[in-house]
């Protein structure tokens, strides 16, 4: 009897004992799930103390600044304008290749969920043209119309940073070596800003961000030979001479204004000569606390599942459609099996 009392006795107490820890990872879960929202990652990276004047000291610092993004930049020093021309120059073909970019990125109050006006065109008459107010975001080609995009899927916010991102694509265009050289300080839109020479690093002292990048798909019938040529100059790229200068925020480390020239080659290759690429890049912001005041396009089209596209211009030019109407094109009459479908546009009278 007295062993039954003590058995049973044991027993209870290590229920009561899961039961507490039971409570206690019960409370730990509730804790975590109803405890507040943790800010997103550019907010948190955004209220980091960064130290503009180390910049030469640390390669990690520098690299730090040159690769901020435009939300992380937005955050940090609230609404503004900024504004960067790219000009490429390539030479070692038959004949010389050039292409100017110019990007436009206006900034509104709100941090990285604020509105902003994204343009990019180049000298081939190319561009895009991105808004987002109030949450609302809406896209153009060059000389198209806009259309609002419901199920944005992320395009507006990779649109903002392509566009603000010309001294982050110089910088890995040269492998991550942009030397820093301090060189005083100066003013420049009223903020103070620490002065920077640029130059080319050595080899070994680069950092050369290439994590994230997933390793090339390989078709099945093989790379073309565009393709193998682009891949043989991002592998073999050599950067060769680099010069320009940099104004760095004193008080929030974002990079005010940047103007850089080098110059890459790659060597020959088979079949393919030795070839050169020379970059001049500007870049600035301006407007730095001035609050756009963003507003919708007065006129878009509204979004769309499929744009009608090729049915829309069978239509236009009056091509009939098919037996049912399920090719696009205006409809036309039903027609038996095998036989041509009969148009609906009036037959051309006898002459």
């Amino acid at each position: 009897m007295l062993k039954f009392r003590r058995s049973w006795v044991l027993g209870l107490l290590s229920a009561l004992s899961v039961s507490c820890s039971g409570d206690k990872v019960d409370q730990a879960a509730k804790k975590r799930i109803f405890s507040p929202e943790d800010p997103p990652r550019v907010v948190a990276s955004a209220s980091e103390k960064l130290s503009p004047e180390s910049l030469g000291e640390s390669e990690q610092a520098a690299q730090r600044v040159l690769q901020m993004s435009a939300a992380e930049a937005t955050e940090r020093l609230g609404p503004h304008k900024y504004s960067a021309t790219v000009r490429f120059e390539w030479s070692g073909g038959e004949r010389p290749v050039e292409l100017q970019e110019e990007r436009t990125l206006v900034a509104g109050p709100g941090g990285v969920r604020g509105d902003f006006h994204a343009v990019t065109q180049n000298s081939r008459d190319q561009g895009l043209e991105v808004m987002r107010v109030k949450g609302e975001v809406f896209a153009r080609s060059r000389y198209g119309k806009f259309r609002q995009r419901l199920r944005d899927r992320g395009m507006a916010e990779r649109e903002r940073e392509e566009i603000y991102g010309a001294l982050r694509d110089a910088d890995s265009l040269f492998r991550g070596r942009l030397k820093l050289e301090p060189a005083g300080s100066t003013s420049y839109q009223g903020r103070n800003a620490v002065k920077y020479q640029v130059g080319l690093a050595s080899a070994a002292a680069a950092v050369e961000n290439t994590s994230g990048l997933p390793a090339p798909l390989q078709p099945r019938n093989g790379v073309d030979a565009t393709t193998q040529r682009r891949q043989l100059f991002f592998e073999k790229r050599e950067p060769q001479a680099l010069s320009g200068e940099l104004l760095v925020d004193a008080q929030t480390g974002v990079v005010l204004k940047a103007k850089l020239e080098g110059k890459l080659s790659v060597p020959a290759s088979g079949k393919d000569k030795a070839a050169a690429l020379r970059l001049v890049m500007d870049s600035a912001l301006t407007d730095i606390g001035a609050d756009p005041k963003l507003k919708a396009p007065d006129e878009f089209l509204p979004d769309q599942d499929k744009p009608e596209g090729i049915a829309a211009t069978l239509d236009r030019f009056g091509v009939p459609r098919g037996a049912m109407g399920t090719d696009g094109g205006t409809p036309g009459k039903p027609g038996k099996p095998g036989q041509k479908p009969e148009s609906t546009e009036p037959e051309d009278e006898a002459q």
